[in-house]
Formats: structure tokens, sequence, C-alpha cells
């Protein structure tokens, strides 16, 4: 019976071991605000939030999505993917923090601020101009244009 327990003591600690093992093999980042994911929505549901949005309102939400871009200067923004032809402008609370310039295609969940930015003709028109666009070019554009965008206060990903 001794052998017994010993054996089953043994078998146990390794368990344990291996156990810890691979769970410290799975670790989230956080980048600015710590939070807890709880009622996160799906890149899908964001969107159908956003048609919801009026300019000038915001909801507070938390989601995930995938990266599409990451600022390579310094990783001060990213955009994420809600859908085949809609994705998300995310920069950060108060410019308090950045995400590493690596991540393509990662899964990341985001705790903040989403609202529609809605830019003018006239600005829509006066970027053209900067950018060297020709008068017809600039003609066309006649309507304003809905951006989404997103102020997150957290970021989390599992490395």
């Amino acid at each position: 019976m001794k052998s017994f327990n010993i054996m089953l003591a043994a078998f146990l600690a390794v368990n344990v071991m291996f156990g810890q093992e691979n769970d410290s093999q799975q670790s989230t980042s956080v980048y600015g605000e710590s939070f807890v994911p709880s009622k996160v929505r799906t890149a899908k549901e964001m969107l159908s939030e956003f048609k919801n949005i009026a300019p000038g309102d915001s909801i507070q939400t938390v989601f995930s999505a995938k990266t599409t871009k990451v600022c390579q200067a310094k990783g001060c923004w990213m955009t994420l993917q809600l859908d085949d032809e809609n994705e998300v402008l995310v920069k950060f609370k108060d410019y308090g923090f950045f995400v590493p310039t690596d991540w393509d295609k990662q899964e990341v969940t985001v705790k903040g601020k989403a609202f529609i930015d809605e830019i003018s003709v006239e600005e829509q028109r006066h970027y053209a101009e900067d950018a060297g666009k020709s008068a017809s070019e600039i003609a066309k554009i006649t309507t304003p244009k809905r951006t989404l965008r997103f102020q997150a206060s957290g970021v989390l990903i599992d490395e």
C-alpha cells in the first residue's frame, strides 16, 4: 500500500508539473488598462453596433477582431477587420500606450469607446488637394465620409 501511495503521489506531481508547463505556454499580454474580457462582441456583432451609432454618439464596449494594419512607426494605431468590406481604426486612449508593430492578422480583444467620425466634403477635398489629386478627382467628392473609429483603453492578445 505504501508503494501505491508513493506512485500515486509521483503521478500527481508529474501531472501538476506538466499542467503548469502547458498553462505557462499560453499567456495573455496586456497593453494599456488591464481588464477581464466579459460580454465580448464578435467583429460581426460590432459592425452591427456601428450601424446604430450616429455621428457624435459613442458606446463603451469590448470586442474581438483580427488586425489588418498596425502603425509601423511605433504601434500608435491599428485597424481591425469587421467583415470583408469594413474595418475600424483603433487609436489608444490619451496616446498612453502602443502595441507591437508586428501584429499581422492577430486576434485581439479591445476595450473602449466605439464611435463614428464623419469627415466633411470640405475636409476630404482639402486632404485630396494636399495629396496632389486632380481637380476632376476632387470634384467627385460630394458626400461626407463616415469612418468607424475606436478609442481603446486596453488591448489583450493571447501569445
